[in-house]
């Protein structure tokens, strides 16, 4: 297929399931170049032994000379090695691994580390299933197993850090998720047939101290940066993040690391640029995934707006806003209490009792931005404070003790507030806990666990922009939204937050 004057157009974008990549469709998308495709599959070149991206810019290759596969690591397990221009390690993953079944779970979670220090039986043990059944799961799924899966995780993350940084090799090397300099190079010079030390450009420096390292995280293009920095800086605290100029900039803690990070989009390029203070290295393997989280970069925005344009209500609003994503969340808890306080009284009231709270019990962080010194308040401190604390932050009793059960089921581990859990089950466990009903459940799951279809149905606000009163009338009128609900939600908000 190809335009009026010559240049070949990728046919009309479909569902790319694992294994059934048509070679005729792989390579219309590879001529176009189409960066809806980005990260939806690999082309390996049988010519030159690597594998790229379908916006990748060398001359397109022969048909002949390509295979297609759904994932890096499948890519990798057939004998390519990733291409240094295109450099498969910033793609967008496929935004059909955003879905609630086994394989897409145990994706999210090997994503962010699961395997870098437990094993497959624990993966497969918290699933509920066999290792056995796990690996045929994902083998069907991504084309490679669990092991594989990991592996090309952390040598891509690896590449990325070679390439973008003056990292020692040894802190590079442990941020990625190995366990030691000799596991790395070994695995590397596997899989890639060189020395990570060739990555290197110029002759810099593997022993400079550093205050801060950098990432670029890629993105399907459109981004509406400014809507998606807007809500996260009006819905946090001064003292916990906000804008700095055109970035977003915001406190982070790890565990008992603290640290900071700026975000901004990157000129020229469909790139995020993220820099990270040096404290937050060694967390580089957990922190990637939850980074894209937070910004929503594996989003495919083209198809959502496609959709969502069909409604004469939301239509206006997409025209207006291309590119809303749905403002996720470095910690799942965090997101949780901002919905709690924030019950039944404006943005604005809701953002002055979370600026008590972390003020009050936010760790205390140096930052290179004024003013911004603590971080945001944990569920393990919490869970530690009493009821007459926290209704001194500004809280009723009864609101009181709902943050106190929420923090108290987060630090034991009882609830889990994360992209890897069954979303359907956290909802349940959420609504289980007293004072907190299903608006709060399905805000959470839109936000910490990234469900895109979730539907905050008795939100007012929501009600005024339909033009309904009751949470089934408004379930109706989004039925066609799906599976795009919660961005459907962001578009009406953000309408209203406009004056729309």
């Amino acid at each position: 297929m190809r335009s009026e004057n010559g240049e070949p157009v990728a046919p009309a974008l479909t569902t790319l399931r694992t294994m059934e990549l048509e070679p005729n469709h792989c390579h219309t998308i590879l001529q176009a170049r189409d960066a809806r495709y980005d990260g939806r599959f690999f082309v390996g070149v049988r010519s030159t032994g690597v594998y790229c991206r379908p916006v990748c810019r060398v001359r397109t290759p022969k048909a002949e000379n390509c295979r297609y596969y759904p994932h890096a690591a499948a890519a990798e397990a057939a004998g390519f090695r990733p291409c240094l221009r295109c450099r498969p390690e910033l793609a967008p993953d496929d935004p059909v691994r955003s879905g609630d079944d086994l394989a897409d779970r145990a994706w999210r979670q090997i994503r962010v580390g699961a395997l870098n220090q437990g094993s497959v039986a624990d993966l497969a043990q918290e699933l509920g299933i066999s290792g056995r059944h796990l690996h045929r799961r994902l083998d069907q799924r991504f084309g490679a197993g669990p092991l594989a899966l990991a592996q090309t995780q952390r040598l891509l993350l690896a590449k990325q850090l070679l390439t973008d940084t003056d990292q020692r090799l040894t802190d590079l090397a442990l941020a990625s998720g190995f366990s030691s300099l000799r596991r790395f190079n070994a695995a590397f010079k596997q899989a890639y047939r060189m020395a990570p030390s060739a990555l290197r450009r110029g002759a810099r420096s593997q022993h400079k101290a550093i205050d801060s390292f950098t990432l670029n995280l890629a993105y399907r293009p459109p981004l509406n940066w400014a809507s998606l920095s807007g809500f996260l800086a009006s819905r946090g605290a001064l003292s916990t993040e906000r804008l700095d100029g055109h970035a977003y900039v915001r406190t982070v803690q790890i565990g008992s690391t603290l640290g900071w990070l700026r975000a901004e989009p990157r000129k020229g390029r469909d790139q995020i640029t993220v820099q990270l203070s040096a404290s937050l290295l060694p967390h580089t393997a957990a922190l990637l995934p939850r980074l894209r989280q937070l910004f929503d970069l594996d989003a495919s925005p083209s198809v959502i707006d496609q959709q969502l344009r069909r409604s004469a209500l939301l239509k206006p609003w997409v025209e207006r806003f291309p590119g809303l994503r749905i403002p996720g969340c470095l910690d799942g808890f965090d997101v949780a209490l901002r919905a709690v306080l924030g019950q039944q009284i404006s943005v604005k009231a809701a953002t002055t009792v979370y600026g008590r709270f972390a003020d009050y019990f936010g760790a205390v962080v140096k930052t290179p931005f004024d003013g911004l010194q603590r971080c945001t308040p944990t569920a393990e401190v919490l869970a530690d404070s009493d009821q007459s604390t926290l209704i001194a932050r500004g809280l009723t009793r009864r609101r009181a003790d709902t943050i106190l059960a929420l923090a108290r089921a987060v630090a034991d581990g009882d609830l889990r507030l994360d992209p890897g859990q069954d979303r359907s089950a956290v909802r349940e466990a959420l609504q289980a806990l007293p004072g907190i009903g299903p608006w709060t459940a399905e805000y959470v799951a839109l936000r910490a666990l990234g469900d895109c279809d979730a539907l905050p149905d008795s939100d007012l606000g929501l009600y005024k922009a339909v033009g309904v009163s009751r949470p089934g009338e408004l379930r109706a009128a989004a039925e066609s939204w799906r599976p795009w609900r919660g961005y459907a939600a962001l578009h009406l908000w953000q309408g209203l937050s406009s004056g729309g």
